[in-house]
């Protein structure tokens, strides 16, 4: 069924919640009324409730297909308690805010991130290319490098870590290898995570400490690249070879508190209210209830820990489903295979140019055997934990697939929302039989802006890039779908998310799949009403709608009336969650 870009879709969940939606919006516009008395002077329209905030202007974007269109949205408790026209509002607010030509909309959803992850971040080495960092070769990065070292005090001995070198946009188009990054220290251990987070570089000392020398042998699901001729490695790990490394510096005790608090200010400064950590530890978990607890988490946060092991249990006092102070587990994350820009994703077809060294015929490699995925897909579903899982390549997208098929009958009945993650090369038919299933995609797209030539002239080819991200295809099935940022990979940037999903273009001003561009609107959905949706929540969230929660974003403009190609124009001017302003831009008033 095709579906226009301008038609709003119904969301799922079934009639009755939408009934339900429809009462609550209808008690709240009935709540204070005047009624019909003889000489009233007030219309019998006019709503007179009391209301926190009300804010008031000719562009609320609500998303709900049941009231497209407003021009007033008041905020009670937390919640939003009336979604109606300003001329029928005629009720008492703490706080009016008139939008002028700014734009109110749901608070933007993050569909898949890494807080965590991004936490850690702040303390990094940033050894990105621009925009995100300054790093243009190998020379610029042992600036970058020995820079950090200066200004951090960093004592010989200690590590040195970076995050986000891109082999694919330095000059050289290799990844720095130990020899490299001994040049810039020999007295650090030092270790440089991929933009990708699959693969990492390090230097002799890191590799010393790390235990890994030409004895080592690749671990399941990973490769430790060598020196052309020799078994000694060269500095590059890839997808789990890296956790040798890793084990020195991810973990729940070495995360500040205050890092999480500048994460969660980053997500709101980009209109976020809901934020995800995909394959974080119990570790994290538990830290951050702590700060849940505590002083509280600005934003709703919902984990995935990462559930790869056979052992895998949900600790007997955790609720999945269900938030406790602003923290919810959300489900389970599985890793299928790695990254297409790195050429560790796991494709039916080969490699439009193969990592140097191997064979025309590589096709990248999965992270688990079929078996194992097999057992993990039937085992959650029959526990009824929603899966997020990450499948890169199309030959990963078909073992979920496969998986969540060969599934007994009554385990994969229910409404299991399994969201295939990135999912950026899955084809057609592919998509046909993940409708069937009821596995949901959650698009990379901002992968047609950040690696789109890369994909087209090395990763893909032309014909397969040009697919990459196939939301006009989604669109037309009618399918839900969301699109992310996988922060910390890219900035939580949701407007640059927004143009690029709508656009398509890349870093060289060419457009990578015009078929596959979509609306503005059916874009906006994929980061409100679908995102919620994604994780149980549309009946909470995703909408400006009476009764769900007050997570809002004011945007500098109108998106919908803009040209796709000017939305890098937007400004985020104020996030509101729950009610509560958590970001307004520098210098604005409301």
């Amino acid at each position: 069924m095709e579906i226009a870009s301008s038609q709003r879709r119904r969301p799922a969940g079934g009639p009755c919640a939408w009934v339900l939606l429809a009462l609550v919006a209808v008690g709240a516009c009935s709540e204070g009324r005047s009624g019909s008395e003889p000489g009233s002077e007030v219309p019998a329209t006019s709503v007179t409730m009391a209301a926190d905030t009300v804010y008031l202007g000719r562009h609320v974007i609500t998303m709900d297909p049941q009231r497209p269109e407003a021009s007033a949205v008041a905020v009670r408790d937390g919640r939003i308690v009336w979604v109606g026209d300003r001329a029928d509002w005629n009720g008492s607010a703490e706080q009016t805010v008139e939008l002028g030509e700014r734009a109110l909309l749901p608070g933007f959803i993050d569909a898949h991130g890494h807080l965590s992850f991004l936490a850690r971040t702040v303390n990094l080495a940033n050894v990105a290319v621009p925009p995100v960092g300054a790093v243009t070769d190998l020379g610029s990065l042992g600036e970058v490098l020995r820079a950090h070292i200066a200004e951090r005090g960093i004592d010989p001995g200690d590590w040195v870590l970076g995050m986000g070198y891109d082999d694919s946009l330095m000059e050289e188009q290799r990844h720095p290898n130990r020899d490299d990054l001994d040049a810039v220290s020999t007295d650090h251990p030092l270790a440089l995570i991929h933009v990708s987070g699959h693969l990492m570089a390090a230097n002799s000392l890191a590799l010393e400490r790390a235990g890994i020398d030409a004895d080592s042998v690749d671990p399941p699901g990973g490769v430790i690249r060598r020196r052309a001729g020799s078994r000694e490695p060269d500095g590059v790990l890839e997808e789990t070879a890296t956790a040798a490394l890793q084990r020195f510096f991810i973990d729940g005790e070495g995360l500040p508190v205050a890092d999480i608090e500048r994460a969660l200010a980053l997500y709101a400064s980009y209109g976020i209210t809901t934020v995800q950590d995909g394959a974080a530890s119990w570790d994290i978990y538990r830290l951050l209830a702590d700060a849940a607890a505590g002083d509280g988490l600005s934003l709703d946060v919902v984990i995935y820990p990462r559930a790869m092991e056979a052992d895998f249990a949900v600790p007997e006092d955790v609720e999945p489903g269900v938030y406790r102070d602003r923290l919810k587990i959300g489900g389970v994350k599985l890793i299928l295979d790695g990254s297409p820009q790195g050429k560790t994703a796991y494709l039916s077809h080969p490699y439009h140019v193969p990592p140097a060294g191997l064979a025309a015929d590589y096709r990248g490699y999965p992270t688990l055997p079929q078996e194992a995925v097999d057992q993990l897909v039937a085992r959650y579903l029959d526990d009824g934990l929603p899966m997020i899982v990450h499948c890169n390549g199309d030959a990963a997208a078909q073992m979920l697939i496969d998986a969540v098929a060969r599934a007994p009958a009554d385990a994969a009945k229910g409404d299991h929302r399994t969201v295939m993650i990135h999912a950026q090369t899955v084809r057609e038919d592919q998509l046909d039989r993940m409708q069937t299933l009821g596995i949901l995609p959650s698009y990379f797209s901002a992968h047609t802006f950040y690696w789109g030539d890369w994909h087209r002239d090395s990763v893909l080819g032309p014909e397969r890039a040009a697919r990459i991200s196939p939301t006009a295809t989604t669109l037309a099935r009618g399918m839900h779908f969301t699109v992310h940022n996988d922060a910390p990979i890219v900035p939580p940037d949701m407007v640059r998310l927004l143009w690029a999903t709508t656009n398509r273009e890349t870093r060289s001003g060419a457009t990578l799949g015009k078929d596959q561009r979509i609306s503005t609107f059916d874009a906006l959905r994929a980061i409100t009403l679908d995102a919620a949706y994604q994780q149980f929540e549309e009946h909470e969230k995703g909408s400006l709608t009476a009764g769900k929660r007050a997570d809002l974003v004011i945007l500098s403009a109108d998106p919908l009336a803009m040209e796709p190609a000017q939305l890098l124009d937007l400004d985020i001017v104020a996030t509101v969650s729950r009610g509560q302003e958590v970001y307004r831009a520098p210098g604005v008033a409301l």
